[in-house]
Formats: C-alpha cells, structure tokens, sequence
C-alpha cells in the first residue's frame, strides 16, 4: 500500500509537469485531473477533463500525460480517460491556480 501511494506521489509530480498552452499553470492545479488511481499491479489510471470540449490540445494534452507517467519507473500500463461530465469550471482550480491568475 505504501509503495502504491509513493507511486502515485511520482504520478501527481509528474502531471504537475504538464500545462495547458493557453494557462501559465499545471493541470493539477487547473484541477483538470479528476482522479489518479494506483492498483497493486502498479497500473496507472487517470481520469481528467479539458478546460473546454474543443480545447486546442484535445489530442496532444492527454497523449502528454499519458506519456510521461508511462515513463516513472515502475509504472506497468497507463490508462488515460478523458471525460467532460462534470464540465471543468473556474471553481475546481486549487487556491494556488487561482493567486497565480490572479483570482483571489
């Protein structure tokens, strides 16, 4: 359980390393990552959302994150999906996203 959780630590740093083009913050703090689950197979599954349905990088985003986990060592499979049910909106954005665009 503990090596569960140390890997989904790596998995969270790692997509904090991913940003929407047109935002100057992560995707984890836009709050565009729903949920990041970790199985005792060290399988990977993200469930994440677009700021918008036809956002620019529908395609490239996603590819982004799910290649980048697939490259934490000891991550076995990656399963990405890509949801808009519920609708990302301003209020999901972490405390932090929304100083930085100047919301708070």
């Amino acid at each position: 359980m503990v090596e569960q959780e140390l890997l989904k630590e790596s998995v969270i740093n790692v997509i904090k390393s991913c940003y929407d083009p047109e935002i100057p913050v992560n995707i984890w703090e836009l709050g565009l990552i729903y949920s990041v689950d970790v199985d005792e197979d060290n399988n990977i599954r993200i469930v994440m959302t677009l700021t918008a349905p036809n956002c620019p990088v529908a395609e490239s985003l996603p590819a982004e994150v799910r290649e980048k986990v697939k490259g934490i060592q000891g991550v076995e499979n990656v399963k990405l999906e890509l949801v808009f049910d519920p609708p990302w909106n301003m209020q999901m954005m972490s405390e932090e996203a929304k100083l930085e665009l100047g919301f708070l």
